[in-house]
């Protein structure tokens, strides 16, 4: 190819199943690649932050060794417009992670929010890079909106999920793609019995400790189902099935009408919305993905 076209990479959401991203760039870097630019919706929006900034070495470092604890502790509970203010996490990031202006960094970079107001797409492409990454990852019933220039916004799933366009509008010829969503409808729906209340199953341990407070106070409700064989699913089930609906519906949407040229599916739907603590799996699991797309990239004259 006589031409070397300008690669564009859009990284999309998924909560901790994100953490996939990481392993499909090192595999992709492996494999000969270097991407002009760099777009994110949710956590692609955070990975795609410090591949932008020569970060991402670090970040898996520390994504490798998270403990369920450390999680746990970086959610600040409220209740004032989600259950997690988010303020923990990023305090975490701008102490451990250089913070720069978006126009400062060697690749073009913007990630996708929702304007809360409107529901409109929104680019972030400048200003500070945390600040946008704060923005896109605000997905709501969990975090809190972020206040972006006077808007309330969200996060960028819900009307983005893989911004292939974003890539495309800022210059990318050809796009590769990353979709954590797949498969993943009623993973986490689980039929449940009900049982003694001291020997009932908790959910898994992470959400449970993020639930506690709120599963406290529901389970003492005189609710209409106590004395029935079968009780509905978990708040948190009905959460995470909720949030996998909408993320596969809008992605197969957004892909069908926008396809980028190379797309990588890796199969994560063994992954809680918010196991992060499980990153190494995911970091594999991107790699593996990266392997079975070698032969599109090689038809592409992408690599040797």
């Amino acid at each position: 190819m006589s031409h070397r076209p300008i690669l564009g990479l859009a990284l999309g959401s998924g909560s901790a199943r994100g953490w996939a991203h990481i392993g499909a760039i090192r595999a992709l870097e492996e494999a000969g690649l270097r991407f002009a630019v760099v777009c994110g919706t949710s956590i692609g929006a955070l990975i795609g932050a410090a591949y932008a900034s020569d970060s991402l070495e670090r970040l898996e470092s520390w994504v490798s060794g998270l403990k369920i604890k450390e999680v746990v502790g970086f959610f600040d509970l409220t209740l004032n417009g989600g259950m997690i203010r988010g303020d923990r996490l990023m305090d975490f990031f701008r102490a451990h992670f250089r913070d720069r202006a978006i126009g400062e960094l060697g690749q073009t970079y913007a990630a996708v929010a929702t304007d809360l107001a409107t529901g409109r797409e929104v680019w972030l492409r400048e200003g500070g890079l945390l600040e946008a990454v704060r923005a896109s990852i605000a997905l709501p019933g969990l975090f809190t909106p972020a206040l972006h220039n006077g808007r309330w916004l969200v996060d960028g799933g819900l009307v983005n999920p893989v911004p292939v366009s974003l890539a495309r509008a800022l210059g990318a010829e050809i796009v590769i793609a990353i979709d954590l969503n797949t498969n993943l409808v009623g993973r986490h729906l689980r039929p449940r019995t009900r049982a003694p209340a001291s020997n009932r199953p908790t959910e898994d341990s992470l959400a449970a400790a993020l639930m506690q407070r709120l599963q406290t106070g529901i389970q003492a409700l005189p609710l209409p189902w106590r004395d029935k064989d079968e009780e509905p699913p978990s708040l948190f089930d009905t959460l995470a099935t909720s949030i996998n609906i909408m993320q596969v519906q809008i992605s197969r949407s957004r892909l069908a009408g926008e396809p980028p040229d190379v797309l990588i599916t890796p199969r994560l739907a063994h992954l809680g919305l918010l196991e992060f603590h499980r990153g190494r799996e995911a970091i594999a699991e991107g790699r593996r993905a990266v392997q079975s797309v070698l032969p599109q990239l090689r038809e592409l004259e992408l690599i040797g």
